[in-house]
């Protein structure tokens, strides 16, 4: 990607779309790109936060690692999603490790450059700030749901969540625009592969759901809704 390509990329996200012109291009002939394959971790949980990143093509999958040895998949981030960047204004070690579910290509903006920045100007933190704000929520549901909901509850709504936010309707329902493993789907919800496997199955025997080349289409969202509110 040349500078002029990183610049055009930058600017059309929220975060840096209000900035001056000559600002985003120093950003963009400052950063750097990386290819990663999937299962690739793109940094580590305590690393130190020297990075902002954004997904420019493929997904990414932030995640925690229990004592148990458990991965927790507290978000899938999707092209032109930003993060890391909060660590990076607070100087603190990325709370969480970021891996590529399928190959990836992933630009980087130096932290130094990203903190003078902020300092000139706010919007970005303001930005930012919304932006962790609509995830927390999400986050909040989610640990709401691991707590206490049926695991069938847990998948539905984490079906309608990744749907709702990227999903793309077509002929046949809502369907994912990225192949989502039963492996990170099980890790998203707390539960098993093996669970995951037989409810989703038993979902597209029943119609709900279909796997259209790897893809899941939700085919009956309202069903799966219902479930979702445990009615």
């Amino acid at each position: 990607m040349s500078p002029s390509e990183a610049s055009a990329f930058l600017r059309a996200n929220p975060v840096f779309a209000g900035l001056p012109g000559k600002e985003v291009e120093l950003l963009g002939s400052l950063a750097r790109e990386e290819t990663h394959r999937a299962r690739d971790y793109i940094f580590m949980e305590g690393d130190p936060a020297q990075w902002l990143c954004l997904v420019r093509t493929g997904r990414v999958k932030i995640l925690k690692h229990s004592r148990t040895g458990k991965d927790v998949v507290l978000e899938l981030l999707g092209p032109g999603e930003v993060f890391g960047g909060v660590a990076v204004i607070e100087r603190r070690p990325y709370p969480a490790s970021a891996q590529a579910t399928e190959a990836s290509v992933i630009l980087k903006i130096p932290g130094d450059a990203l903190v003078a920045l902020a300092e000139r100007y706010p919007s970005i933190i303001k930005e930012m700030a919304l932006m962790i704000g609509r995830r927390l929520r999400a986050a909040h549901d989610s640990v709401k749901s691991l707590s206490g909901d049926p695991v069938e509850v847990r998948l539905a709504a984490a079906l309608l969540r990744l749907a709702e936010r990227a999903g793309a309707k077509g002929t046949h329902g809502l369907a994912l625009p990225f192949h989502l493993t039963r492996q990170s789907l099980a890790d998203m919800t707390g539960t098993t592969v093996e669970t995951t496997i037989r409810i989703v199955s038993r979902w597209g025997k029943e119609g709900l759901v279909a796997d259209e080349g790897g893809r899941l289409v939700l085919r009956d969202v309202d069903a799966l809704r219902a479930l979702a509110e445990g009615t």
